[in-house]
């Protein structure tokens, strides 16, 4: 478990217009491109929220301006309270943000770098050898970060960022480029940051891991907000009932996949009970990658 001395949580950790704040929905131009487009959404502290959509949805955009890398061409943003990008400085110390591409010092070992940033951040050493057990790295600590896998890169980078205990971490696809056993590792953990307080705003091409640790999903497209809700929620409203039904004719199995709302499919169905040689009916089971691409009409890659 991490240490008991978590931060507070704030009240309101990530804001983007909503009734109860003081703000315009986010748009984002480049010339005259709009990137994100009158984006409004709220994130509550200790929330676990994915931020989903297809190359081009104006993810990276909006990342850039919650981190203060990028102002807004209108609209409004708080985080913690604070507004964007006039209070930087403020907002700055609160969060941690784990990119998809890391900048460690090659030369020095796993140890050292978090050492350096520790210093940095002015927190005690002793922060950098929690976050390396914590990441399962003690082991590789002393080596140089040159000799590190990607996995073991991107588990220091998210090690190197939880060190100051941040109120907000922002991550882009945390889990890619791990193992099945490192994913697990990190999957916990961010659901024991979400636990403590920590509001955990990340970005992932994996849907597994949308349906198992995320508490809401916004899914964007071409810079609009198509829908957030809980991932349960999104599979209870766009479920569809489905059967896959194989059955033997002239000696070849043969497979069919129905749609139990059709009045014509289920006609369908109940002839191949009835006349055919039923080998198996297995229902179709409606995943979060399903929701994807009904509502963005794009696959996630």
């Amino acid at each position: 478990m991490l240490s008991p001395a978590m931060p507070a949580p704030v009240t309101t950790a990530v804001e983007v217009r909503r009734e109860t704040i003081l703000i315009d929905a986010l748009t984002v131009k480049y010339g005259a491109f709009t990137a994100v487009d009158r984006l409004s959404l709220s994130v509550r502290a200790g929330e676990l929220f994915g931020f989903l959509g297809p190359n081009g949805a104006g993810k990276s955009t909006t990342i850039r301006v919650l981190i203060g890398a990028r102002a807004p061409s209108y609209g409004r943003v708080e985080i913690a309270g604070h507004r964007l990008p006039r209070d930087f400085a403020k907002v700055k110390p609160l969060f941690g943000y784990v990119p998809d591409t890391e900048n460690h010092v090659e030369e020095f070992s796993g140890r050292e770098n978090l050492r350096l940033f520790a210093k940095l951040y002015g927190i005690p050493l002793t922060a950098v050898e929690v976050a390396l057990a914590r990441l399962e790295l003690s082991e590789a600590a002393d080596l140089p970060v040159r000799a590190y896998s990607k996995g073991m890169r991107k588990k220091l980078l998210i090690a190197r960022e939880i060190l100051h205990r941040p109120q907000i971490l922002y991550l882009d696809e945390p889990t890619a480029n791990l193992d099945r056993h490192s994913t697990d590792v990190v999957r916990k953990l961010l659901q024991e940051l979400a636990a403590n307080g920590t509001t955990v705003f990340l970005t992932t091409h994996d849907m597994e891991e949308v349906e198992q640790i995320c508490d809401r999903v916004a899914i964007l497209c071409r810079g609009r907000l198509v829908e957030c809700d809980t991932p349960v929620n999104f599979m209870t409203r766009h479920a569809e009932r489905k059967v896959l039904v194989q059955y033997e004719r002239d000696a070849v199995v043969q497979r069919e996949t129905l749609d139990l709302d059709d009045d014509h499919e289920r006609d369908r169905l109940a002839n191949i009970v009835r006349d055919e040689s039923c080998v198996r009916l297995h229902s179709q089971e409606f995943q979060f990658e399903d929701v994807f691409l009904k509502l963005t009409g794009q696959a996630y890659s």
